[in-house]
């Protein structure tokens, strides 16, 4: 790519902020040297681990490489066989520790994030490196006890050493000669050996060597020969320990070095990672959405390279978001080169700006700021002229430094490249600039490469209406607060606005009269004719201002009544539900009284067949009471706008979110994850919107099905009473159809024949159920029924 297209777009400035969201000093430089991929499935790769990034974060916004370091000085030292400090090898270990959870976190999630997964597996494990360190040294820093049966025995003795001679100094202070010397009645250290304070007149008086003097020379801090072999014991105990913990931390060192290029790649995966995360974050903060990048599509027969752009709602990420104005950036399918006029700070070199560093942010994996569904092509390189190529170096003008880039750029672009060039031929003689801007424009035309022009040269805008594939576009001005809208349009070149603007400012009428007297009387009549289009646009644009205000009126209302709808339907439910447990209490009050019935009547041996009558009917009865009380069904409300390719929607009978990818009259095709299907308009509604629950039995929708939970392939109702087995039959059977079976098996048991009876008159009765039979003679016979779920 380009370097100086590249700075000339401001691209380092956006790759500067991209940084800012990196935590790894790895990352950050890889922020910083990012640049676009050389080839579509690399930028379209790098794409996606952004969009699955930016989701990840959604779904968990803690992930991070965690407690990772730069750790990459520690490797070259390492390498070198240098000894490593406890605290650096603290940093490898927390470096691997932190690769480990996150890519155990990345496999585990591998179904929804698979490229970054794939990332993590190609993470190798150092063996070893992590419990080496954990074994020796602490999570302050320090070298553990148990790094070495050596260490531990020179520490324990050590400790021994350090008691035996603090006890003998301290008994020192209590015994003559030295009570009456000291100065002052403590133990105190001199060049790491234990001493004592005593005067200086009393020197004479005491055995001992001599290490210091205080400052006025009153006091002498000596060490007692009854110390001395003492004090050397400890001394050559301190010394042995420093180098077992040299030995340690080499050896330590020494494992890492071999490891070295095993720990590179794990640095450079968690690189990888942590910059898709700042992409993710970046993205999420210049509210970015994911491009669609095309192939170049050379059309057979002519120049058009088969570009395609077509940017909606495009914002200069640099920007202030507050104050950007959106634009709508489209080629039509029959044009590759835009030229783009209008007055002077009206957007023009911005609307270049942005068209450029959008696409070199696309080709780089970064989600750009742009509406959904937005496409732009895949461009082998970027080449931009934009702003003062002046060079007091050289000794070159604005123009001279203009066409210098200009004659490079004709020597490199080809037609999958993307050229953009401002202010074509200015900063000479207008006849001679304006021809010569003509004549580039049509070198580039007829080379077939896309091109961006902005200009004030009213040649070009008469060129790119007479030439086959290019197009005008303007950026508007408003006459009335003599301010430009920053709107860009496409298809209509802009007016020449000097004599209103002069009018609106006070020059006297006969100047501007005689002004446009010389003025040719055709081109006058374009331009009143430009203006009289530009009005009906902006009536046309006033009138569906007022169309879309009135829609979103009516979907207010419409979301209101809705809302009125849900709430009549809640009290309804609540009411049936109330009124379904009174009767179920009274039938149990019934069935109580049944049962009592039918005892007396046993008792007095009279016949039962009244009271089996009526308990048909309360059990009739009670098959009515126990059905649910449902929610009647809510109309279903159509999206707050019209649906668009790229809109995250929700998939209601689903309860999923996608992406549409597909726009019909009726319906849409949505993307869920990796799989794509159809479903209707009414079925869809934006993404943030409640979902309601789904009452059926299965949904099926384009290859995706979702069923209830499996309730297992058979019952067992032996030993249970006709109701309590009833009740739990009804269950299964509910579930088994909801949950897709095909068929179950119904194990009631042979004994008197009773409870089989009561199972297979109730599978006659289920709408549900196509057919039952008896169980073969080695699946349990009569035993067992088998049923058959209808479709």
């Amino acid at each position: 790519m380009d370097e100086k297209a590249l700075n000339t777009l401001e691209f380092p400035k956006v790759l500067e902020r991209l940084a800012r969201h990196t935590v790894f000093p790895p990352s950050t430089e890889r922020a910083r040297a990012l640049r676009p991929a050389n080839g579509l499935d690399g930028a379209q790769r790098s794409l996606a681990e952004t969009a699955e990034a930016r989701l990840m974060l959604a779904n968990d916004p803690q992930t991070s490489i965690g407690g990772a370091r730069d750790i990459r000085l520690s490797l070259d030292n390492a390498v070198r066989g240098l000894a490593l400090t406890p605290a650096e090898l603290l940093d490898v270990k927390g470096t691997l520790v932190a690769a480990r959870v996150l890519a155990r976190k990345l496999v585990e999630e591998q179904s929804s994030f698979p490229l970054l997964a794939g990332i993590a597996e190609a993470m190798p494990s150092p063996a070893g490196v992590v419990d080496a360190i954990s074994q020796a040294i602490s999570a302050r820093a320090e070298i553990l006890d148990s790094a070495s049966l050596k260490l531990g025995s020179i520490r324990s003795e050590l400790g021994v050493a350090h008691e035996r001679l603090l006890a003998r100094m301290q008994k020192l202070l209590t015994t003559e000669p030295f009570a009456k010397a000291l100065q002052e009645a403590i133990v105190t250290q001199r060049d790491g050996r234990y001493v004592l304070p005593i005067k200086a007149e009393a020197r004479s008086r005491v055995k001992a060597v001599v290490h210091d003097q205080s400052a006025s020379g009153a006091t002498l801090f000596v060490e007692p020969l009854q110390v001395v072999e003492l004090n050397n014991r400890w001394r050559e105990l301190q010394l042995a320990e420093r180098e077992e913990e040299r030995r340690i931390l080499l050896s330590l060192s020494g494992l890492v070095g071999e490891k070295a290029e095993e720990i590179r790649f794990v640095l450079d995966a968690l690189a990888t990672l942590d910059l898709a995360f700042a992409c993710a974050k970046y993205a999420e903060e210049i509210d970015a959405n994911i491009p669609e990048l095309m192939p170049m599509n050379p059309k057979r027969g002519g120049q058009h390279p088969g570009v395609v752009l077509r940017l909606f709602g495009a914002r200069h990420p640099l920007l202030d978001p507050k104050t950007v104005v959106a634009l709508d950036i489209e080629l039509f399918p029959e044009n590759y080169c835009l030229v783009i006029t209008g007055p002077n700070t009206g957007g023009k070199t911005v609307t270049l700006k942005t068209v450029g560093l959008l696409a070199a942010m696309a080709q780089s994996g970064l989600h750009i700021p742009v509406e959904a569904g937005s496409q732009i092509s895949f461009f082998e390189n970027i080449y931009a002229d934009i702003g003062d190529e002046q060079s007091i170096e050289q000794s070159l003008s604005t123009f001279s430094g203009h066409i210098t880039n200009i004659v490079r750029i004709l020597k490199e672009a080809t037609p999958l490249s993307l050229v953009i060039l401002d202010e074509l031929g200015a900063g000479t003689d207008p006849q001679e600039g304006a021809a010569l801007a003509r004549s580039l424009l049509d070198h580039l035309v007829q080379r077939g490469i896309t091109t961006l022009v902005a200009t004030h040269y009213p040649e070009l805008k008469a060129y790119a209406h007479a030439t086959k594939g290019a197009v005008n576009a303007s950026v508007e001005f408003d006459l009335k607060t003599l301010a430009p809208t920053f709107h860009l349009v496409v298809g209509l070149p802009g007016r020449s606005n000097a004599l209103a603007i002069a009018k609106r400012l006070g020059l006297q009428n006969e100047i501007i009269d005689a002004a446009r007297n010389t003025i040719n009387p055709s081109e006058l009549q374009a331009e009143d004719l430009l203006d009289e289009i530009h009005r009906e646009r902006d009536r046309t644009r006033q009138a569906r201002g007022r169309a879309e205000e009135a829609q979103r009126t009516a979907q207010e209302l419409k979301a209101e009544l809705a809302e009125r709808l849900e709430k009549i339907e809640d009290e309804r439910v609540e009411i049936l539900e109330k009124t379904r447990r009174q009767a179920q209490n009274e039938l149990e009050t019934l069935r109580d009284e049944i049962g009592k019935l039918r005892a007396e009547l046993a008792r007095a041996r009279q016949p039962l067949e009244e009271v089996q009558s009526v308990k048909r009917a309360a059990e009739e009865l009670e098959e009515l009471v126990e059905q649910p009380s449902r929610r009647a069904a809510v109309p279903e409300s159509a999206p707050d706008r019209p649906l668009r390719l790229g809109d995250q929607v929700r998939v209601r009978s689903l309860g999923r979110q996608g992406i549409i990818t597909a726009l019909g009259e009726a319906e849409a095709e949505v993307q869920i994850g990796a799989l794509r299907a159809r479903a209707r308009l009414g079925d869809l509604e934006l993404a943030g919107e409640a979902v309601p629950t789904n009452g059926g039995r299965e949904m099926e929708w384009a290859g995706i099905i979702t069923t209830a939970d499996s309730p297992g392939g058979e019952i067992s109702l032996r030993g249970q009473r006709v109701e309590d087995a009833l009740v739990n039959l009804d269950r299964y059977l509910n579930a088994a159809y909801a949950a897709g079976l095909h068929s179950a098996r119904i194990i009631h048991g042979k004994g008197t024949g009773t409870l089989r009876e009561v199972v297979r008159r109730e599978l006659g009765k289920r709408g549900t159920v196509e057919r039952y039979e008896t169980a073969p003679d080695n699946q349990g016979g009569e035993g067992v029924t088998v049923v058959y779920f209808k479709a």
